[in-house]
């Protein structure tokens, strides 16, 4: 199936469960933690309906949410206005940021799963399009399932996958897997794993 039409069927239908209002422990800690990053521009990849663009929006960053699908975007239209902020909201494909009108130098980049769910040959383009729009040093925080077969859901990425294929741009800071997410019965082997990487 192809990458993006599955994600306009899965938000079609309703079956989202990547994307629920809950931000979490790992973005918090970068956020508001006792290491806490200085507030500066962010790119939201795959932002969804934009919980995590407008947290960030809420915290001083200036946030820009990225998604392939409309639907979404206009629902996170809808929640920030309700929520008096302003992130700038983009609808594009992420292997080809610069095809878009963004002016790069992001200082953090999110992704809670947009990546693996890409096909192998889109992570390619993937790795060297984030690349291109990140500030020297700036963070990534990643967030992959495991390798296995679902379906129409996400295939997964291994560890040794996610440092192969960001190593030429990225360092590889921390990984470990995440507490506790409420996922389907179909993802209950995914096991959520967390990458922090740094631009060289």
């Amino acid at each position: 199936m192809d990458t993006a039409f599955g994600y306009r069927v899965l938000y079609t239908i309703g079956f989202t469960p990547w994307d629920g209002d809950v931000v979490p422990a790992e973005l918090r800690d970068l956020v508001e933690g006792p290491n806490a990053l200085t507030p500066g521009r962010a790119l939201d990849i795959g932002c969804g309906t934009g919980t995590q663009s407008i947290y960030l929006a809420r915290h001083g960053w200036d946030v820009t949410g990225l998604d392939y699908v409309a639907k979404p975007l206009r629902r996170a239209r809808s929640k920030a206005k309700a929520a008096r902020v302003a992130p700038t909201w983009v609808q594009g494909d992420v292997t080809q940021l610069d095809a878009l009108d963004l002016s790069g130098g992001y200082a953090l980049l999110l992704d809670l799963g947009c990546y693996h769910g890409l096909a192998e040959v889109e992570r390619r383009a993937y790795a060297r399009s984030v690349a291109g729009v990140a500030a020297p040093g700036a963070t990534f925080l990643l967030m992959c399932f495991v390798p296995g077969k679902r379906g129409p859901m996400p295939s997964g990425a291994s560890r040794d996958e996610v440092v192969e294929t960001f190593g030429p741009d990225w360092d590889l800071e921390e990984a470990h897997q995440g507490a506790h997410m409420s996922l389907p019965r179909m993802l209950r082997d995914a096991a959520p794993t967390w990458y922090r990487l740094r631009r060289h």
